[in-house]
Parts: C-alpha cells; structure tokens; sequence
C-alpha cells in the first residue's frame, strides 16, 4: 500500500496498516521526515488512538499534563469558567486531557514506523497525481516517477493533490482569520504566570491561547485575529510590535505573555466543507486531506489519529477488497469528522470572537455551567474511541444537542 503524506496523519496510517499485515510505503515530498510546528492538544479520544497504535506511552512521557481548560475575558482579565482536567474528568473519558510540542507527537510515531519491518519511508516523493488499473494505483510523483501500490491512502493534508483530484472542490477555504504563535522559554515567563493549564482570553475579534509545552520548559503562545484575511499565508515572520498592536484590549495578563514573545509568524487559518466523496476505488483520503478543519475544537491531530485505527482495522477485517474497505470507512467517519469541522468553525464565531451584549451572554452561559455539565458538553468528541468495531461516538445533531453514536461503549 502507498501513503502520500508523512505528517502526522500519514505516519499514524502507515502504523496502522502496517500492524495489521500490510506492508507500507510513505511517500513525504519534504527532504527529511520532520513536523513543523509548536504545540499541541491532545483529548482522550488522540490518547485511545494512539494506544491503540502502541505509542500511547512514549507519547504521555513527552506530553505536559494540564490541570484544567481555562476561559477567561480577555478585556476585563476575569475568569469565566473552567473544565477540571481531574480525576473526575479521567474516569469520565479514561484518558488525560495533555499538551505537547507537535514533534513530540511527532517522533513516537516515526520511531514506530522506522522500526517495523513492515514499513518503507521516502523522502522527496511529492505525489502528484494517480491512475488506477486492475492491478492497483500507480502514483505519479512531481519528480517524474512512479511507484505502484496496491492501494493509496491519500494523507498529503489540506492541500493534498490527491484531493485535488478525487474531490476537485479546488484551494481551501480561508478563514478570514490570522493566527500569530510564538514559543518562550518558560525562564523568561513570570513565575506567578506559569500557569499549568490551557489556557484562552477571548475578545471581540479575536483571542490569545498559552499553555506549557517541552515538559513545562517552553510557553506555547497562540494569538489570534478575526481580520477578514483572504489571501492563504503560511509561517511568515512578523514583529512583535504588529502581533501587540492587533489586540488592544488586552487585560494585562494575557498582554504580559505576548510581550515576551520573540519570532512570531503568522497563518492565515484555512479549512474546507464536508465532502461525501472520501474515495475513488482504491484510493481513499484521511486526516487533513479529508477533512481539515480550524483549531477551535483542538481536534484535527485527534481526528486524524482515529482516521488511522479505524481505517487499519477495517483493512484487517476479513475478505473485502480495497474498494468496499475504503467505503465502509468512509461511511463510518464521515459524519463525526464533518460535524467536528463545522463545530470548529462556530466555535470560533459565536463562542471565542463575540463582543459587546453577546459576550456578556456568554460569560453568562458558560459561568452558570458545572464541571459535570462541561464534560457533558465535549463528551462527544473527548469521549470517542477510535476502531472500525468499538468506536465510540457522540454527535452534536442539528438542534446543538448530542447524541449517543452507534458504537457507543
């Protein structure tokens, strides 16, 4: 089988497939197999995954784990609400809640793969397009060659060329929101601010997200604006001085932390609408080239991740060929992905970006909830398995209410 894509999507899928008996090659368009990027939320439902891919251990080991998700005013500096990453939390969803830098999610999963017999890793093999035969695909590659598969998992993210032309749905769709990060030695921050915890200051337009990566040695800082951008930007250097200027009303904490940030760069956040076309006989999509989606909900690395279990348990399954295999796991994520993309896209609309009356009504709202009735509230999502034949699932269905998934445990 053939992987375009050796992010973290990519490498989870090839493990996967790959422990189910199927030999793996992962063709990465980069000249070495690294994740760009800082940190990362990781829920329950990423933590049942990646035990069930056996780097659930060496991934806690590495991971930073926070003693409550925080939501705070960002104007007035008050504190809302806040859901307990507690023992009551653990045993509701039987995992932590952690944070952690992108590569150190990254790395278990590369060890996994560069120690399976199973699995062949290549580096400067950009898929560009594929054709398809009675003996399997063929996929072409920007270089000029061509490597045949029996089948392709299509993980090259959301500008995937396998997308491209499976779906044809043409570049993302741009958010209208610019995301600045920056990552600070965790010396340089305050020692009252070193705050074990994730932790959001919401503001009429945009937000600040902090929380502590690199086993607590390194704050993760995330800003960002609601500024109508239309144009994709990705990773370009900007000032301190613009990154402070775009948020004025900061209360004084959250403007003490970005202060201290020192190379900022910027993003112009992008997703795509749910498609029902995930497949093309023996080609299927995952992660991000299926389904991208905003940061808001913290569920795309999460997302990805069960994408991999389930699609490796359903090539384990029995006699189906790829074609109904990749089918069936379309059909089995294809509602939960879509509704977490689309939750996504509120959240960052009417929960972090309100102003005025409506973000007195929602400090309201959320101050009169309960720890129970938070968790209640993300149960869907943190309380998810990931697995063809015991994944759990709650949705959110179209009056905002949830409901129990058909593999509920």
């Amino acid at each position: 089988m053939l992987v375009a894509g050796g992010g973290i999507g990519g490498l989870a899928t090839a493990l996967s497939v790959a422990r189910r008996g199927r030999r793996v090659l992962v063709l990465e368009s980069r000249g070495d197999f690294t994740e760009l990027g800082a940190g990362i939320q990781l829920a329950p439902n990423a933590f049942r995954a990646l035990d069930r891919l056996g780097v659930g251990d060496p991934v806690r080991d590495r991971a930073v784990h926070v003693d409550e998700l925080s939501f705070m005013d960002g104007t007035t500096g008050e504190r809302v609400t806040g859901m307990p990453l507690d023992a009551a939390y653990r045993r509701r969803f039987g995992n932590p809640y952690a944070v952690v830098r992108r590569a150190d999610l990254y790395a278990p999963l590369l060890e996994a793969c560069r120690a399976s017999p199973a699995v062949e890793l290549r580096t400067g093999a950009r898929v560009d397009r594929y054709t398809q035969d009675g003996s399997g695909v063929t996929a072409h590659l920007a270089s000029g060659g061509q490597v045949h598969g029996a089948a392709l998992i299509g993980a090259d993210g959301i500008h995937s060329a396998v997308r491209r032309q499976l779906v044809g749905d043409g570049r993302p769709r741009v958010s209208g929101h610019t995301i600045y990060r920056s990552v600070v030695p965790m010396e340089r921050v305050p020692g009252e601010l070193r705050w074990n915890t994730v932790t959001l200051w919401a503001g009429p337009g945009w937000h600040v997200v902090h929380y502590p990566v690199g086993n607590g040695g390194f704050l993760n800082l995330a800003a960002t604006r609601d500024d109508g951008a239309t144009e994709a930007v990705t990773g370009v250097p900007v000032p301190r001085e613009r990154v402070l200027g775009e948020f004025p009303q900061l209360s004084e904490v959250p403007r003490t932390l970005l202060g201290l940030g020192e190379d900022w760069r910027s993003w112009v956040l992008c997703d795509r609408d749910p498609v029902e076309r995930w497949t093309d006989r023996r080609v299927v999509l995952v992660g991000d080239a299926a389904h991208p989606m905003l940061q808001y909900a913290a569920q795309g690395a999460c997302q990805a991740l069960e994408d991999a279990v389930v699609l490796g348990e359903l090539v384990d399954a029995g006699e189906a060929g790829f074609e109904q295999c990749f089918e069936a796991f379309a059909d089995e994520r294809r509602e939960r992905t879509g509704a977490a993309q689309l939750v996504a896209r509120e959240m960052g609309r009417r929960l972090y970006h309100p102003a005025g009356e409506a973000a007195r009504r929602r400090n309201a709202v959320l101050a009169a909830l309960s720890a129970r009735d938070l968790r209640e509230r993300v149960a869907w999502l943190h309380g998810a398995g990931a697995g063809a034949h015991g994944a759990a699932g709650e949705g959110p269905d179209r009056a905002g209410r949830t409901r129990a998934g058909r593999f509920h445990r």
